[in-house]
């Protein structure tokens, strides 16, 4: 059985519902045991996954589960999964230390696919934990926020063009020297948290790029902004201008950029160029 954009919708908005009252506070902080995505769960994470599980348990959906705190788990039937190559790349809190300090940009990234590759997700919500504004797309179909539909800005590297980086704080200063002549032709450059919502930024034409050095960038996290950013008229390509079709894990990890068109050769150039 595939699954429908308004289960997912649907899906999203559980997890709203219960850690909506939470953002901020100390009990969404309370840390726990690491996640299988590499970071340290918090209470708000735990919460949020557990009502993605039960909601899919009592929907008796047969799929193979990718999520930031479980891992891989298959949820129903595992032949049937399996069968119909059902799967769900989750981040149920994306921006997970936003949300536990109260800073208003988080989200809740869900992509569903049917197949093995990232080329196979067919569709995709985000779910702005503050504003609980929808982002959402089908294959083939368009992405939307909420009911309008949206697309990249038209402008280029010589416009007022806004960036967002993220950088591992390890070697910060010495990626920021590296790209430090691309960052300077964008107009405003950002830091802001949660990359399902940036790339859905990118999507609307609220921003032009993301560049991400980060080679802990989980799957679980770009997924659902993937697809959209793509139905968009965007780009989201490996930074050595590659096209991403890694295999759906949770142990995929990588760097990227995305971007409007207008400034995928000036990126792949010159982000290659800086290595």
């Amino acid at each position: 059985m595939e699954l429908e954009i308004d289960f997912l919708k649907q899906l999203a908005l559980n997890i709203y519902d219960e850690v909506h009252p939470i953002l901020g506070t100390s009990k969404a902080s309370q840390k726990f045991s690491r996640g299988a995505g590499g970071d340290i769960s918090m209470q708000i994470d735990l919460l949020a996954e557990k009502i993605l599980i039960e909601t899919l348990e009592k929907a008796s959906i047969n799929i193979l589960l990718i999520s930031e705190e479980i891992g891989e788990k298959y949820i129903g039937n595992k032949e049937l999964a399996l069968k119909n190559k059902n799967v769900l790349i989750v981040d149920p809190i994306d921006g997970s230390n936003n949300a536990a300090r109260g800073i208003p940009y988080c989200s809740v990234s869900i992509a569903y696919a049917i197949g093995s590759t990232a080329n196979s997700i067919k569709k995709a919500v985000v779910l702005d934990l503050v504003t609980k504004d929808i982002f959402w797309a089908v294959k083939g179909e368009g992405a939307y926020l909420n009911e309008e539909e949206i697309y990249v800005s038209d402008l280029g590297i010589n416009d007022r063009c806004y960036c967002e980086i993220n950088l591992s704080k390890k070697s910060m200063f010495k990626n920021i020297d590296n790209i430090r002549s691309i960052l300077q032709q964008f107009h405003r450059v950002r830091i802001l948290g949660s990359s399902a919502l940036t790339l859905c930024q990118i999507a609307k034409g609220s921003m032009e790029a993301f560049i991400n050095l980060r080679d802990s960038n989980r799957l679980v996290d770009v997924a659902a902004g993937f697809l959209i950013l793509q139905e968009a008229g965007g780009k989201m390509m490996f930074i050595n201008g590659d096209e991403i079709n890694g295999e759906l894990s949770i142990n995929l990890r990588f760097p990227f950029f995305a971007s409007n068109l207008k400034l995928v050769s000036f990126l792949i150039k010159n982000l290659n160029q800086e290595k």
